[in-house]
């Protein structure tokens, strides 16, 4: 199997790297913007890759010829795609239909990662077929792109997800658990929102449901997140709890209060039965997750 992975520098990038770089029977090639952020080169090939340029999307589907593309590359700084609306257009929309006018001509399958913010969060946790009513423009991209690749002429899946974290080489963004556990760690003073819930997911459990995916051939929508549903005030705690750090200096705060440029969903987190029982998809707990995230710290 020939995978061709998009966004390979970012968080789920490196993690799809790392787990099927020298994987028996898959010829590998990992493409991001800029070099190659992964000190470990082997069992893959890397090449740069704008995919906002069509020519060079073009160039690497002749050159390569892939079977299963997993695109993971997006914007999804949910208030600069709110600002920046042309580039987050650019990339989340535009960019998906280059892959898949390519998709199309090579006949491969399209595994395309999506979000839980394409929901209004009124009614979380979310099944496949739920209504999707997305209230930021970050949201409203990610649901045009989900709506080209469902009507793509070749095989396709779409990996909607929530907050990711883990750890990985040389990242440009840190995620929040690795924040909240920094600022815990110093004592800063936190205010963190109580009225916003989400199932964080681990980076190498949602790489595994990608790699499922694409080795079952499995097609349409598939939730892939975390079991664990939470408020973003409660993953502090948890992170806290976890370390041994004093949490007197964490402070709920409303959402309304933060004046984000963009609307985030209340409730979301999903339900997992569909990619439980027709990928063997199988999450961690978020201690669970913790837990080698703190292993992986140590190493570092």
């Amino acid at each position: 199997m020939k995978i061709l992975i998009t966004g390979s520098n970012g968080l789920l990038g490196q993690k799809l790297v790392t787990l099927l770089a020298n994987k028996e029977g898959i010829t590998l090639l990992a493409t991001s913007k800029g070099a190659n952020r992964i000190n470990n080169t082997n069992g893959y090939q890397y090449q740069s890759l704008d995919i906002t340029n069509e020519l060079e999307v073009a160039a690497i589907f002749n050159t390569f010829k892939p079977d299963t593309i997993i695109n993971t590359a997006a914007m999804t700084n949910v208030d600069s795609c709110e600002s920046l609306q042309k580039e987050c257009w650019e990339l989340n929309v535009t960019a998906v239909e280059y892959l898949i006018k390519y998709a199309e001509k090579h006949q491969a399958h399209l595994i395309h990662l999506s979000t839980d913010f394409i929901f209004d969060g009124k009614n979380g946790p979310y099944k496949e077929t739920d209504q999707a009513n997305p209230l930021s423009y970050y949201g409203k991209s990610k649901l045009a792109a989900e709506k080209l690749v469902q009507q793509a002429n070749t095989k396709w899946s779409i990996v909607r997800t929530i907050i990711v974290y883990g750890v990985a080489e040389n990242m440009s963004r840190s995620n929040i658990v690795l924040w909240a556990k920094q600022a815990l760690e110093k004592g800063d003073p936190l205010t963190i929102v109580d009225d916003q819930f989400r199932s964080p997911t681990l980076a190498e459990d949602l790489a595994m449901g990608c790699w499922l995916i694409a080795e079952k051939q499995a097609t349409g929508v598939f939730h892939l997140s975390g079991k664990d549903l939470m408020s973003i005030i409660e993953l502090v705690y948890r992170v806290a709890n976890f370390y041994g750090y004093d949490k007197s200096n964490v402070q709920p705060i409303k959402s309304s209060s933060l004046n984000q440029a963009a609307k985030r969903p209340p409730k979301t987190g999903f339900i997992l039965d569909k990619a439980i029982n027709e990928l063997g998809y199988n999450p961690c707990s978020f201690e669970e997750g913790l837990a080698i995230i703190d292993e992986q710290l140590k190493r570092k």
